[in-house]
């Protein structure tokens, strides 16, 4: 008798979407800043916080998330697990950056830089 094997791409969907949740609510983001930074609407933004959406693995707004956890990871070990530390360096403006990194990661090349920004003060500790 075969079993039917879980779609991977929506497990991948879910996964995905609840960690982005998690990094919202570590990070205190609003759905307005949440949905800037992922292209998706407020209302959508709620939905994926409350588990009534999921991103699909084809969407633009899916490649957003990865990079969006990939900055939670790298900022979280580089901050040792403090969100309020996190928190207070998303907020504060960056001088390398040329703003805050809050409201640089609302675009595609923000978030990127900021990600890469943060990966390469870890890769010098």
């Amino acid at each position: 008798m075969a079993t039917a094997l879980p779609d991977r791409a929506a497990d991948q969907g879910r996964v995905l979407s609840e960690a982005i949740a998690r990094v919202a609510g570590c990070w205190k983001l609003t759905n307005e800043q949440l949905g800037a930074i992922l292209g998706l609407s407020p209302a959508t933004a709620s939905r994926l916080r409350s588990g009534g959406f999921r991103l699909d693995r084809s969407s633009k707004a899916f490649e957003l998330g990865q990079y969006l956890v990939r900055l939670f990871r790298s900022l979280d070990a580089l901050m040792g697990s403090d969100d309020l530390a996190s928190i207070s360096w998303l907020r504060t403006a960056n001088l390398d950056l040329d703003g805050r990194p809050i409201d640089l990661i609302r675009t595609v090349r923000g978030l990127n830089d900021v990600a890469d920004y943060v990966d390469d003060h870890r890769a010098q500790i």
